[in-house]
């Protein structure tokens, strides 16, 4: 029996590893004897990938903390560019961590390995002169949204838009007795879930600011309980330290558990990312923030080309969510917005019913038409 094809992935944080998780299980079914190498975490690893590097390290954000850690992050990319070019792979994708991969996915191009490149960069709403560096890089992109698929369409890029696996995976109406009883909390309690982000740097900019707001909207709800997922040892050594130097505060740290934190809060505090989708999926009021450095918040603040950057929003036309980024971050106007959050039950039910219509229409069975989309691409490449 001869060996199956061999593919390469890179993905570059947590939400990439689920992705591209599901991703390689839906290929297998197209290609039993396959076999996965590159950069993916414990998901893509639990699934057969063969990790060259940890994912943690090109889990980085802004503008100023990728330039301190270029040399790294470049060496990194040479030295996969030179095994995939010694390896041959049938095919390369790249999932998400657009400034690592799409300069990997063109190198490899040009020496004639098939790419594709998985989740679309913001390039319709940020840098659209990007469109060309990607159109040169890829022979194909697949991406989760409908609107993302119409932008390279315009621009005459191959592209499949497979829908979102969330939206596949995460049921409809969510079960939020379960997953309180899952969690030991009380089923009557007000419950806060706080989700500041993934990576090392957005809790550096978030974590305090949430952990006050948090304290500020006890004075209002004594009772109100706290759930805070890690969503990985990293990221929970980190919490821990922080909330060392807030003893008084009760908060109930998860290993990972994102999904079931939000499934059983009333709202949730979160930042801009990939969790607001995650948070509409699961139906929950949310209050979206983000904080970056300021050198950062300037130079893309005057690239932005679209109204919001919450994804319910974007989804929807108009802002169903709150945003508030940058200055307007602060302890008072995000405890305000929390405690609307938790206490409009007019709001919610009419927030809940919009997001149930999003959430229809973003179910497709998003890895499998990635993996089918992909698999013409392998075959064509054999």
């Amino acid at each position: 029996m001869s060996a199956g094809p061999l593919i390469g992935m890179v993905a570059g944080e947590i939400s990439g590893d689920r992705l591209g998780a599901g991703l390689i299980r839906a290929l297998r079914h197209h290609f039993p004897a396959a076999r996965f190498e590159g950069v993916g975490g414990d998901a893509m690893q639990a699934e057969g990938l063969h990790s060259l590097h940890s994912m943690e390290r090109l889990a980085v954000m802004g503008l100023v903390e990728p330039l301190k850690r270029l040399p790294e992050l470049l060496r990194m990319r040479r030295q996969l560019r030179a095994h995939f070019h010694q390896r041959r792979p049938t095919l390369f994708v790249g999932i998400d961590a657009p400034d690592f991969n799409l300069g990997l996915e063109r190198g490899l191009r040009r020496a004639g390995i098939r790419t594709a490149h998985y989740v679309s960069p913001s390039v319709w709403a940020w840098r659209q002169g990007r469109i060309h560096k990607i159109a040169r890089a890829v022979d194909h992109m697949l991406v989760l949204l409908p609107f993302e698929a119409e932008f390279y369409q315009r621009h005459g890029v191959p592209v499949t838009w497979v829908g979102h696996p969330l939206a596949d995976e995460l049921p409809l109406v969510p079960d939020t007795a379960g997953a309180r009883r899952e969690l030991g909390l009380p089923a009557a309690a007000r419950v806060l879930a706080l989700l500041p982000g993934s990576r090392r740097g957005e809790i550096e900019q978030l974590g305090p600011l949430f952990l006050d707001t948090l304290a500020r909207c006890r004075e209002q709800l004594p009772g109100l309980c706290c759930v805070l997922p890690a969503a990985n040892a990293a990221r929970r050594a980190q919490l821990d330290a922080l909330l060392a130097t807030r003893p008084a505060l009760d908060v109930q740290v998860l290993d990972g558990q994102s999904h079931r934190a939000m499934a059983a809060a009333d709202a949730v505090l979160l930042a801009s990312g990939t969790s607001a989708l995650e948070a509409m999926l699961l139906k929950k009021p949310m209050v979206v923030a983000y904080r970056t450095g300021r050198i950062t918040h300037a130079v893309v603040s005057r690239m932005l080309r679209v109204p919001y950057v919450a994804l319910p929003n974007l989804l929807a036309g108009r802002e169903l969510v709150q945003e508030l980024l940058q200055d307007c971050a602060r302890v008072d106007t995000l405890s305000a917005a929390v405690l609307r959050a938790l206490g409009d039950a007019c709001a919610r039910a009419e927030l809940v019913a919009e997001f149930e219509v999003l959430h229809r229409g973003l179910r497709r069975p998003a890895s499998e038409r990635a993996a089918e989309a992909l698999a013409q691409l392998i075959t064509a490449s054999r």
